[in-house]
């Protein structure tokens, strides 16, 4: 299994901290947000290779971050340079899959998140189902919902139906940005854009692809905590304890 980890945005919310350094290597505690999410997989030895997915702007950082890191990670530059030109998550995935030619399962993984739980749980949740998953949380704010990936599901987690940020949120499940391709289900992700799949949102996708074939919807086994501005981050450094389970 590969993990790619998207980390091409331009965290324009958090500048100027973020102006000219990239967020998944801010600290939280004594790590990175990066190291928090590579260490915790590699504990069980889950992945072969992480891939961190960078624009061009920030992408000499993230070779040095991973220079010094333990686990083979590589790093690909999907070329862009500003906000504007951004590729969108669904077209950096597509774009790190062929270029390093992956042929196989791949978690693909936001990489300004921070968990309290260990993302082996999905992991191991995802290759028992032998089929592709994402994790899903109860949401009770009916502003946050807008914002979110919605999934409805049965009562085998298997997902009926998932949109990406509507106007008239379906259910209560929002789908954080961790998603488990299977090998067969990923090498559609050329398919779904050409079928017309957002590309921006990283969910956009898996929203395709469940129309597609089975797919599940884990509940989450902890909680999720989304650094997307100046406040957040701070909150976050403040109470973030690791992971505790």
């Amino acid at each position: 299994m590969k993990c790619l980890i998207l980390a091409a945005g331009y965290a324009t919310r958090l500048y100027p901290l973020t102006e000219n350094f990239p967020k998944p290597l801010l600290k939280v505690g004594d790590k990175t947000i990066l190291d928090w999410l590579v260490d915790d997989i590699d504990t069980a030895r889950l992945a072969d290779e992480f891939v961190v997915i960078s624009n061009h702007k920030f992408a000499r950082q993230f070779e040095a971050w991973a220079a010094a890191k333990q686990q083979k990670i590589s790093v690909v530059d999907d070329g862009t340079s500003t906000n504007e030109t951004r590729l969108g998550a669904v077209n950096d995935i597509r774009y790190a899959m062929e270029k390093l030619g992956i042929d196989e399962d791949v978690l693909v993984i936001a990489g300004d998140n921070v968990l309290d739980f260990s993302l082996t749980k999905f992991i191991t949740y995802a290759q028992k189902k032998k089929a592709s998953c994402v994790m899903r949380y109860y949401e009770p704010n009916d502003q946050k919902l807008l914002k979110c990936g919605i999934v409805t599901i049965d009562a085998n987690d298997k997902v009926l139906n998932m949109t990406e940020k509507s106007v008239n949120p379906a259910t209560h499940w929002c789908c954080p940005p961790f998603y488990y391709y299977t090998r067969n289900d990923a090498k559609l992700i050329q398919k779904g854009i050409d079928n017309g799949c957002g590309t921006d949102a990283p969910g956009s996708f898996f929203a395709w692809l469940s129309k597609q074939t089975d797919t599940y919807a884990m509940e989450m086994q902890g909680n999720r905590y989304d650094i997307g501005n100046l406040k957040s981050y701070e909150e976050v450094r403040g109470t973030y304890k690791g992971i505790e389970k």
